[in-house]
């Protein structure tokens, strides 16, 4: 691209807010031009679209592309149909795909479009014609599912970028009983309030979202262009997950393009397809043969009171082995006592060098013994393993623990209950499930939570616990834990006033601690403004307008500032006239756990 070329369109940028661009910022349009050139020009080779021969299909799966994708011709939604229809083929439901036919407006590259989005996905020339292109695409949405043509077909939505806002924009207007699941992918409208504050829950591992399956970015809050809340519309509670990339601009507090357009290549689709089957094998109540790969290491209590228990939980060890082994998985098995007795974990086969001889051999090799105190080493114990075994990327990775004792917290070696929490988060989590008697239950919950994990009495079905580890699917964890001060990356904004002038523009101010401002009108981002006041020209005076102001340094987002430009006086008033805008204060977090 020219020089010539590129100046025009950073003039395009900097008439949308008339203010004018530092040089960091013209190199980071530079580079927003060229991917979405990339986008624009590189599509991947067409999808041949899947149909039922049954004109009313027992289940119909809807994709809403994002802004640009050519129908059908887009790489986010030939992922989603290859990853979902892999599955769907093993079962014998009538299916059909669909990547639903809405404008899914595109970026404009140039006659004073680009400047109306500095990113590549969400555009629309103005925030007119995006609107109603996610109009268009939720009425037409909403007339498929509503239909009385095929009353018992069942539907599977799914959206990406803007095509997240057509999926759940007005979901409460279609029948719930409809609709097996809605997926979002980098939601520009994302809403998590567990990531709100300096020190979000989030990040704590706590207050997650329900509908939050992937978002790693513990900071999360609210999208580029605001926040959906609620996310969840009255009667569809259990039917939403939101995918965002880590670091993705729209849905992050990070302002990274590129994670937005890798969800392909970073597996997402995949991911969100084993989720999406299960939903789908239990509305139609057939057997979810469909699991992720399997890491899994048993650690086994060896002191002296369990003798009573030891036989029991070895045959279960011995099946739990199996199970895994047969189903693609890898195993591991250890055995622990307390550091006091003195007594180190005994590694007797490894993920490496476990198969079903090797785990009978090391299970034979276990006995009880020794034993002091009431509580034993796990604390140290299950660090050790963790950081001794080769974790493999992408499985679903589990520590099952079964003993009858406590442990000490902090352990004799000093480990503590944040230590093997943080291990846990760090590897992708590592989920414990803890097998122990029911006086232990207690003691045990903290734990098992901690790590998204489960606790279980002995003298329940020890089977059940088997079984449910075997066919879990999530093999991504749905944020990771932040550990950095949080001070040290906040970023704060907050608007003083605004002035309305005679031509009919408005002049906002505001104060911030960021180098640089996003400036997002009516869901449309308009550009980056890097002082503390500038103007909009050609606003409907008549309308209510929706601004959102936020915080940017370079690399990450802050929490975005809202007001309604909702003025009444529909006409030019004096330079002077002004009135004072109050920012939407944000909501406090919910409480739900998944």
């Amino acid at each position: 691209m020219s020089q010539n070329k590129g100046d025009t369109m950073l003039k395009t940028l900097q008439n949308a807010i008339h203010a004018p661009l530092p040089v960091r910022a013209r190199k980071i349009c530079y580079t927003i031009i060229l991917l979405a050139f990339i986008f624009l020009f590189f599509l991947k080779p067409a999808a041949t679209p899947t149909y039922a021969a049954s004109s009313c299909p027992d289940l119909k799966i809807i994709f809403a592309r994002g802004s640009g994708g050519e129908r059908y011709n887009n790489g986010e939604y030939q992922a989603f149909e290859s990853s979902l229809e892999a599955k769907l083929s093993t079962s014998s439901l009538s299916y059909a795909f669909d990547d639903l036919d809405y404008p899914a407006v595109s970026v404009g590259i140039g006659d004073g479009h680009f400047g109306t989005m500095l990113g590549a996905y969400i555009s629309g020339g103005d925030s007119y014609e995006f609107g109603e292109s996610v109009k268009e695409g939720t009425k037409k949405l909403h007339k498929i599912i509503n239909s009385s043509t095929c009353p018992n077909t069942k539907y599977v939505i799914a959206g990406y970028s803007q095509g997240a806002l057509v999926v759940l924009k007005d979901l409460a207007e279609i029948n719930p009983d409809k609709l097996i699941y809605a997926a979002t992918f980098g939601d520009p409208k994302i809403y998590l309030p567990e990531g709100a504050g300096l020190l979000p829950a989030a990040c704590r591992g706590d207050n997650l979202s329900e509908y939050r399956a992937y978002v790693p970015d513990c900071r999360a809050y609210k999208g580029l262009l605001g926040g959906r809340d609620p996310y969840v519309a009255s009667g569809f509670q259990g039917k939403i997950g939101a995918w965002c990339n880590k670091a993705d601009i729209f849905c992050s507090s990070h302002f990274s393009i590129e994670a937005h357009t890798h969800y392909v290549e970073d597996g997402l689709y995949e991911d969100a397809s084993r989720l999406i089957f299960s939903k789908i094998a239990a509305e139609f109540g057939f057997k979810n043969q469909y699991t992720s790969p399997h890491d899994t290491a048993i650690l086994i209590d060896s002191t002296g009171s369990m003798r009573d228990l030891i036989d029991e939980y070895k045959a279960e060890a011995l099946r739990l082995a199996e199970k895994t082994i047969n189903s693609g998985g890898r195993v591991a098995l250890y055995d622990y006592r307390d550091l006091k007795d003195p007594y180190q974990p005994v590694e007797r086969c490894s993920f490496k060098t476990c198969d079903m001889e090797t785990f009978k051999a090391g299970l034979d090799q276990i006995q009880v013994d020794g034993g002091g105190d009431t509580k034993e080493s796990l604390l140290s114990a299950s660090l050790h393993v963790m950081k001794s075994l080769d974790w493999q990327l992408g499985s679903t990775k589990s520590l099952v623990i079964l003993t009858d004792a406590g442990y000490h917290s902090p352990d004799c070696d000093g480990t503590t209950f944040y230590d093997v929490k943080t291990l846990s988060k760090q590897i992708d989590p590592v989920n414990f499930y803890i097998i122990t008697t029911p006086k232990n239950l207690s003691s045990y919950q903290s734990l098992a939570d901690a790590t998204d994990g489960a606790v279980i009495s002995s003298v329940d079905d020890l089977s059940l616990l088997t079984d449910n580890i075997i066919k879990r699917f999530d093999s991504l964890p749905r944020v990771e834990e932040d550990l950095t001060d949080p001070g040290e990356t906040a970023l704060h904004l907050e608007i003083t006033n605004s002035t309305i002038l005679p031509d009919n523009s408005i002049r906002v101010g505001f104060v911030s601690d960021a180098p640089y401002t996003l400036v997002v009108l009516n869901d449309v981002l308009l550009g980056m403004a890097d002082r503390a006041d500038f103007t909009i020209t050609g606003l409907d005076l008549n309308r209510d307008n929706n601004l959102i102001l936020v915080p940017f340094d370079g690399t990450m987002r802050g929490d975005s500032v809202s007001v309604e430009l909702n003025t009444g006086y529909g006409g030019t008033t004096s330079p002077e006239s002004s009135y004072v805008v109050t920012p939407v204060a944000p909501k406090a977090p919910n409480t739900g756990r998944r």
